[in-house]
C-alpha cells in the first residue's frame, strides 16, 4: 500500500481563477523520497500545502498511512515540515528550538522529559548539531540553521517529512554540501519524504523519484535517470539538464528527420522511425559529436568554459545545437570554441529523442509518465529554453 497517495488532487482558489493543480495523482512509497520539481507557479508548494494540512483540496483525496486527510488539522497528520526561511526562535538555544515544540504538549500528547531529552540528543547526532546546542541561531551559519529547523522537524518522528525549498535561501557552496547532508540523513532514518524545489540539480541528486510538474498539472513521475533519458514530453525534456536538451522543429518523413531547410537530416532509431509528419527531435547536449568526420556543419556562436568542460553554442540554416566538450588540457579549445569558426557535428541515431507535434514522446514505453498530464504538453522553442 502506499504511504502517501494522491487521488485526482485539486486545488482552485476562485471559481473564476485557473486552477493552481489539476487532477493530481501520485503514490509515495514508505521509506521514499520524493521530489516535486517544476518552475515558478507550476503548483508544486501548493501540492505540499495541501499534505501538510495547510491549503484546503477543492477536489479528490489524500490519505497517509492508507488514512485519508482531506479534513484533519495539520497536528494530527503525523507530518513534519520545514519551510524556506528556517524562522527560528532567535531568543532560544539550539536545544531549545529543538525541543520546544514537544515540551509545550500537554495532556496524553506530551512525552516525559528524558524521552525529549534523548530525541533531541539523538537528531543533534544526526545532524552534527552536538557542539552548538547552548548557541542561539545569531551565532550559526545558514547551513547549521538549516539543519536546526531540520532537526526540529525530525524531533516528532514525522510519520511523512515535508520541506519546501528548504536550501534557497543558502549560498552555492552551502547548497550543495546541504544536498549531500540531507541525503546522508534521508538513508540513516529512511523517513518517508517530500521535497519541493524549482532546482532541478536538487531534483536529480536527492530523489529516489520525482514528479516534475508544469501550470498545475503533473507532467512525469519517474526516477531521476528516467525522466533524464526518457523525457515524457518536451517541456521535461527542456526542464531537465544543463544545458537543456536540444529541441529541433521538422519533419518525419520515411524513417528520417529533416528540418525545413534541410540543415539536419537524421536517421531515426527503430522505436520512432514509423512515425511521420511534424516533429520535434531531441538531443541531449553531451550527446552531439564534434569535429566528426561526417555530419553537419555548423558555426561557433559562443562557448561556455567552465573548466572541466566547455559548453559549446553552435548554429546554422533552422538550428541551434548546445553541446558539451570535455577539455582535455588549457589549450584544447582553440579551433572548437573560437566564435564563428566552423565545427562539424553529428547526431548519433541512437542518442535522439522524437517527440509528435503536441510534444508528447513517440515510440518509447513510459511506465512512470503521469497519466494525468496535461493534454497539451508546452513545446518551447530554443529561444524560450533559454
Amino acid at each position: 500500500m502506499s504511504y502517501v497517495k494522491f487521488e485526482h488532487v485539486g486545488k482552485r482558489y476562485s471559481p473564476d481563477d485557473d486552477p493552481a493543480v489539476s487532477d493530481f495523482t501520485l503514490d509515495v512509497n514508505e521509506g521514499e523520497f520524493l521530489v516535486l520539481v517544476g518552475p515558478s507557479g507550476c503548483g508544486k508548494s501548493t501540492t505540499l500545502r495541501m499534505l501538510a494540512g495547510l491549503e484546503d483540496i477543492t477536489s479528490g483525496n489524500i490519505s497517509i498511512d492508507g488514512v485519508r486527510v482531506n479534513d484533519l488539522p495539520p497536528n494530527a497528520r503525523g507530518v513534519g515540515m520545514v519551510f524556506q526561511s528556517y524562522a527560528l526562535y532567535p531568543h532560544m538555544t539550539v536545544e531549545r528550538n529543538l525541543s520546544f515544540g514537544l515540551r509545550m504538549a500537554r495532556g496524553a500528547d506530551r512525552l516525559p522529559n528524558a524521552e525529549i531529552d534523548a530525541r533531541v540528543a539523538e537528531a543533534a547526532a544526526v545532524l552534527g548539531l552536538e557542539p552548538y546546542l547552548d548557541r542561539l541561531p545569531r551565532n550559526l551559519s545558514g547551513g547549521q540553521r538549516q539543519r536546526v529547523a531540520l532537526g526540529r522537524a525530525l524531533v516528532r518522528r514525522p510519520k511523512v517529512l515535508l520541506m519546501d525549498e528548504p536550501l534557497s535561501n543558502l549560498d552555492a557552496k552551502l547548497r550543495n554540501q546541504m544536498r549531500v547532508e540531507l541525503r546522508r540523513i534521508h538513508d540513516e532514518l529512511g523517513t518517508t519524504t517530500v521535497y519541493v524545489t524549482h532546482d532541478q540539480v536538487e531534483a536529480m541528486t536527492l530523489a529516489d523519484r520525482i514528479a516534475v510538474m508544469d501550470q498545475g498539472y503533473l507532467q512525469q513521475h519517474a526516477t531521476p535517470m528516467e525522466a533524464y533519458h526518457h523525457p515524457s514530453n518536451t517541456f521535461v525534456a527542456s526542464f531537465l539538464g544543463r544545458p537543456p536538451m536540444n529541441l529541433v522543429h521538422g519533419t518525419c518523413e520515411a524513417g528520417a528527420f529533416r528540418t525545413s531547410c534541410g540543415t539536419l537530416e537524421v536517421v531515426l532509431p527503430h522505436h520512432a522511425a514509423g512515425h511521420a509528419g511534424p516533429a520535434t527531435l531531441g538531443v541531449r547536449p553531451e550527446d552531439v559529436a564534434l569535429d566528426a568526420a561526417e555530419g553537419t556543419d555548423l558555426h561557433v556562436k559562443d562557448a561556455e568554459r567552465l573548466g572541466a568542460e566547455t559548453i559549446v553554442h553552435l548554429a546554422g540554416g533552422d538550428v541551434q545545437l548546445a553541446a558539451v566538450w570535455h577539455r582535455p588540457g588549457m589549450d584544447a579549445d582553440a579551433t572548437l570554441t573560437q566564435r564563428g569558426a566552423t565545427v562539424r557535428v553529428q547526431v548519433p541515431t541512437d542518442s535522439v529523442r522524437l517527440f509528435d507535434a503536441d510534444g508528447a514522446a513517440v515510440g518509447v514505453s513510459l511506465d512512470h509518465v503521469a497519466a494525468n498530464a496535461a493534454p497539451e504538453p508546452v513545446s518551447l522553442s530554443k529561444g524560450e529554453e533559454e
